[in-house]
């Protein structure tokens, strides 16, 4: 489950974290995956030694540079990211935490926690829904979701309602991109979906620039 929105300033216009012509992980840690996506934007995925088993760290990256790192656990909760607009960290117990275990033996898993930012506590509502449909995307297949979510401050205020597919994959126990809208215009639908997945040792692998649609300015996502 991750979020999108129209904010195509938050996509292209943001300073990066990270200005940089090669990426690699940090010290202690390993690449594993850099998927290109449509949208101008890409993802490279690491796994780090002395984390807990299942962690994973995922950069997003636009035409700009690296604009948000998110660290996840084997279950998919966003338990840290560092991002352009600060730091955000998941507050645990979570009430209903996010589960790919739950959402691949159920075909549905409703979540409910919340995440502490610099401007506040955001409560993050919703689930993921297993479709039953399954699609193959440079050869990886992906079991293909609904989901539906909302964010609501700490005064009770909804400041973000969205609804879309996407992908999962039960093999690397991560979310991508697909397609969706925010709830108050449903007919303006971003489409981020994966083309290419790269592994070691391949080219392209750990890139530092997206390579899809980045003429396109009519897309982004919601750091």
């Amino acid at each position: 489950m991750l979020k999108t929105t129209v904010a195509a300033s938050c996509l292209f216009f943001a300073a990066p974290l990270a200005a940089q012509q090669t990426f690699s992980p940090p010290e202690g840690c390993t690449g594993t995956l850099t998927v290109q996506q449509k949208g101008c934007v890409m993802v490279n995925v690491w796994s780090c030694e002395a984390a807990p088993a299942g962690d994973q760290w995922i950069a997003l990256i636009s035409q700009g540079g690296v604009f948000s790192v998110q660290r996840v656990d084997d279950e998919f909760q966003w338990v840290e990211s560092f991002k352009v607009t600060g730091n955000e960290a998941l507050q645990t117990p979570a009430p209903d935490p996010a589960s790919l275990t739950e959402l691949f033996e159920t075909q549905l898993d409703t979540w409910d926690f919340t995440l502490e930012t610099p401007s506040g506590t955001e409560r993050n509502v919703g689930y993921d829904m297993l479709t039953g449909e399954t699609e193959v995307i440079d050869g990886v297949s992906l079991h293909v979701t609904e989901y539906a979510g909302r964010t609501i401050d700490q005064d009770g205020n909804e400041i973000d309602a969205g609804e879309g597919r996407q992908y999962v994959s039960e093999e690397l126990r991560l979310f991508f991109f697909g397609q969706s809208w925010d709830a108050a215009s449903p007919d303006d639908v971003i489409d981020m979906s994966p083309v290419e997945f790269i592994y070691p040792g391949e080219p392209g692998f750990f890139s530092d620039r997206p390579v899809y649609e980045c003429n396109e300015l009519d897309v982004g996502y919601r750091p």
